[in-house]
């Protein structure tokens, strides 16, 4: 198996608490990513998982059982470090089987279990090796590999790729996504960077000052956020207010239809994303507006366009809109999103009922 379920759970440093109530289950096989800033209390989540730091209050189950109070070999839960944090006295074989040998693993098996795990992490060939003679993004998956071995119930990953260049950090996003999806390991990743948890999520747990304010699948969180700090988070820039009137948003903007939200006569926030919003030349275009700035990105260009009182960030594919270019706007129904007053708990597409 490899399930587990945070229940209630803080944390405290220091006599701070510095996570909060912290409620969340990880389901057999699922990758699921912590995200957040720096200091959100991603890694003290880690830490109180794998035994390194008890909790102030609350529970931690894996595979049904509660680890509170048990030390970190007993947990079946094993943390790889954001530095690999390996033996420089031993080569790479010897490290993977460390774990191993304390576990009076027979040597046979040991063997066998450390030559698949070579090749799992695509190490084959480095066995003999130092580690102070391989690269960084090798020792690595030294690291992984030694976790691994020892066959646990949930792989902690405390942000196994923040030390690695762009392109060893892809390599390693793709080997942990096809290693987690071989062995289908319960997984717990911690990570600041979004585009990473996007990509190699099943789901993912945001932090923010310590409390957890949405969970999702990677879609989830970037469409649907559930507030304005969420969609900030995921790179959300564009927001304006407006008042709720008979199922119609009414903003700076224009009118767009919202029957899902009963708010009726509220002042209301919504967003849309930079690249949902439209440029054309005809009627359906009604927004006017004037590019302030344009900043070219490679496959795609980012305008500051200022319409009237109210500035929006757009993202094309077009490379010929220069600053001073008039053009103009649509914002697709579909894709705004209008967040409710405080006291609810879920945001809502202007053009259906939030689930």
């Amino acid at each position: 198996m490899g399930v587990l379920a945070l229940s209630d759970l803080a944390i405290a440093y220091g006599g701070e608490t510095v996570v909060h109530g912290l409620s969340l289950d990880v389901s057999e096989g699922e990758l699921l990513s912590l995200l957040g800033p720096s200091g959100a209390g991603k890694t003290t989540i880690l830490k109180a998982v794998a035994g390194l730091l008890p909790p102030a209050r609350g529970d931690i189950r894996i595979d049904g059982r509660t680890v509170r109070g048990l030390p970190p070999e007993k947990r079946s839960a094993v943390m790889v470090f954001q530095n690999p944090l390996l033996f420089p006295f031993m080569n790479v074989a010897q490290n993977i089987g460390f774990g191993l040998r304390m576990q009076g693993v027979a040597p046979d098996e040991a063997r066998r279990r450390i030559r698949d795990i070579l090749e799992l992490t695509r190490l084959s060939g480095l066995e003999g090796r130092r580690v102070n003679e391989i690269s960084g993004g090798q020792q690595q998956r030294v690291a992984l590999a030694r976790a691994l071995v020892l066959k646990p119930s949930i792989l902690l990953l405390d942000e196994p790729l923040s030390n690695l260049d762009a392109n060893l950090r892809q390599q390693m996003r793709d080997l942990i996504q096809d290693i987690q999806s071989e062995t289908r390991v319960t997984t717990l990743l911690v990570t600041h960077d979004q585009s990473e948890a996007l990509m190699i999520s099943h789901r993912i747990g945001l932090l923010l000052s310590g409390r957890l304010r949405q969970v999702g699948t990677p879609k989830d969180l970037y469409h649907r956020p559930v507030d304005r700090d969420v969609a900030e988070f995921f790179g959300g820039c564009n927001f304006f207010t407006g008042r709720i009137r008979q199922g119609v948003f009414g903003c700076e903007l224009g009118s767009f239809p919202a029957p899902g939200i009963s708010a009726n006569g509220q002042h209301l926030t919504a967003t849309i994303r930079p690249e949902d919003i439209l440029i054309g030349a005809d009627s359906d275009y009604p927004i006017s507006g004037r590019v302030r700035r344009a900043s070219f990105e490679g496959a795609a260009t980012r305008l500051w366009v200022d319409c009237d009182a109210v500035s929006l960030v757009v993202l094309t594919p077009r490379s010929d809109l220069a600053p001073g270019r008039p053009v103009r706007l649509r914002l697709p129904v579909e894709k705004i999103r209008i967040f409710p007053p405080k006291k609810e708990s879920a945001s809502a597409d202007v053009n259906q009922p939030s689930p």
